[in-house]
């Protein structure tokens, strides 16, 4: 514990990396990066679906849509230099009823407000040009978004910093914080780490590591568990790119659609169910702890007031392979229940408010010689590299006024 490093970063999944690399362009800072896990981006930054979000959902000022701009073209930009396998595909979101022609009006002015220069409008049979398969009244095609393996990009971030110096410690879990009057010194089960300032990457833990940290979260992560089928291969040629179903704006899940993946496979999901667990992703997996702290946590009921219809779908959906499969014929008709086989899951750190709202925005809290990163659910995988650069200039901004 000798050692004294400027800044330490909780986290080695997209966003942690990326803020290290983010750093390290700026200034050459003595860094040091504690994953938890064995591996880098073992949870949601390593099981989602790989597209490159072009910015068409969120609200115009909102920071997901402004990192999502930026960040979207700055990963196209890194996955050309360092010559990581991407695609620049575009995706069709298909209205299959006259109701949802309202909220495809909405999201076809938050992607023109949003700057997606080519986003065009589609009638029933200007998206079969796109999706021959697909049954829709209306449609958006939209030509920013793409497809990328996150996992490959997390590694080759960790690579890059590693080379400028950053030290990256796996299998070390922080266990307690100890708040000095000029440092911080964080404690894992081998070893304790001294650090003039903290930055909270912890994803699906973000909340009960600023705990850790003296710091009131006001929120809780909640856990939802997002299943995946995929397509079997006789059967891929149902999907060109990507399909989107028109979501319900009010929640910020996206809907069951179909990805076509980097290694050409086909996913279909995911679906959003309550895991039991804040790693569930299994359908079995169950935490007591998770589990009492949902149940004593005021926001979890009010939530679960509001949602409960669409809570108990999400449920019957992810036990019924045939429930799931109506879902997808809503796209595409022709999916048959033997066409998808058991994929797999992810799950997402989804931070709820004590008023029992799903916060929709990133969210980011400051405190002395700290910031966290409490909400960083999607697009923030695609957002990645702006996200860091925000998180930099924040520390860069916070050191030189602490004077540490």
């Amino acid at each position: 514990m000798n050692d004294t490093y400027d800044i330490t970063i909780i986290g080695g999944g997209i966003i942690g990396t990326a803020t290290a690399l983010t750093l390290l362009k700026q200034k050459s800072y003595k860094l040091l990066l504690l994953e938890a896990e064995s591996s880098l981006a073992a949870h949601q930054t390593g099981n989602n679906s790989g597209v490159i979000h072009s910015g068409l959902y969120y609200k115009p000022g909102s920071l997901k849509a402004r990192n999502c701009a930026h960040g979207r073209e700055m990963m196209y930009s890194f996955c050309e230099e360092h010559n990581l396998p991407f695609e620049r595909c575009g995706k069709v979101v298909i209205a299959t009823s006259q109701d949802e022609i309202p909220a495809l009006n909405l999201l076809e002015e938050r992607g023109i407000a949003n700057g997606l220069a080519g986003i065009k409008r589609l009638s029933s049979g200007q998206i079969k040009e796109y999706e021959p398969y697909t049954n829709g009244v209306e449609g958006l095609f939209v030509p920013q978004t793409g497809i990328v393996d996150y996992t490959a990009v997390t590694n080759k971030y960790a690579e890059l910093i590693e080379k400028s110096g950053c030290i990256i410690k796996k299998n070390s879990k922080v266990i307690s914080v100890d708040i000095k009057a000029s440092e911080l010194i964080l404690t894992t089960k081998a070893q304790k780490y001294k650090t003039k300032f903290l930055v909270n990457c912890g994803g699906l833990y973000s909340d009960r590591i600023a705990k850790l940290c003296g710091v009131n979260p006001e929120v809780m992560i909640i856990p939802f568990r997002g299943e995946y089928y995929k397509i079997k291969k006789e059967k891929r040629y149902l999907v060109k790119n990507l399909i989107y179903p028109v979501p319900d704006l009010s929640f910020p899940f996206l809907g069951v659609h179909f990805t076509r993946m980097i290694n050409d496979g086909v996913e279909a999901g995911p679906n959003a169910v309550l895991a039991l667990k804040r790693e569930g992703y299994k359908k079995t997996d169950f935490s007591f702890r998770d589990v009492l702290e949902m149940k004593f946590y005021s926001g979890f009921w009010k939530m679960a007031s509001k949602y409960y219809k669409m809570g108990l779908l999400e449920f019957r959906r992810s036990f019924s392979k045939n429930l799931f499969v109506k879902s997808l014929q809503k796209l595409i008709p022709e999916i048959q229940y033997d066409d998808i086989e058991s994929g797999g899951s992810g799950v997402r750190a989804q931070a709820l408010d004590s008023n029992g709202k799903l916060v929709d925005d990133f969210k980011i809290v400051e405190a002395k010689r700290m910031i966290h990163i409490l909400n960083a659910p999607s697009p923030a995988a695609t957002a990645s590299l702006s996200i860091g650069k925000t998180i930099s200039d924040m520390i860069i901004k916070r050191i030189n006024e602490e004077v540490i």
